[in-house]
């Protein structure tokens, strides 16, 4: 049964880590964006978050977004310092018309820091981009 369901290749939808100013605290803030860089609304989308190393693991954090417009992104979370240092993954699901896609992100530890800052698709930033 398992075998006969078929989960299509994401491409063009990434997750990326972009250091922002927060202008309440005047602190400079980690925070995880979801990129729909495709030309259609993805639906039901639902992503779980884990940092991880062999000695620690934070509980996992779960998010919806009802509708990612075509050609935009949202904000997921803010990301502590502390959970820099350790693999940072994003379980992503969601649907694109009736078809279920399924990818699995992964920032390893000490990746997301200023010296990995890359132009991020569609957003006026920098951040840390997987695809």
């Amino acid at each position: 049964m398992k075998k006969d369901i078929q989960i299509p290749e994401v491409k063009d939808v990434h997750i990326a880590v972009v250091q922002e100013q927060h202008l309440e605290y005047k602190t400079l803030d980690w925070n995880a964006y979801i990129i729909n860089n495709t030309d259609k609304d993805l639906e039901t989308v639902l992503i779980v978050s884990q940092g991880y190393n062999d000695d620690k693991m934070t509980p996992p954090m779960r998010h919806t977004i009802t509708k990612l417009p075509a050609r935009s992104y949202a904000k997921i979370e803010y990301l502590q310092e502390q959970v820099l240092a350790l693999n940072n993954v994003f379980k992503v699901t969601f649907f694109e018309g009736n078809q279920m896609f399924d990818k699995t992100y992964t920032f390893r530890k000490n990746t997301i820091n200023p010296k990995a800052l890359q132009k991020l698709p569609l957003m006026q930033l920098k951040g840390v981009l997987v695809k």
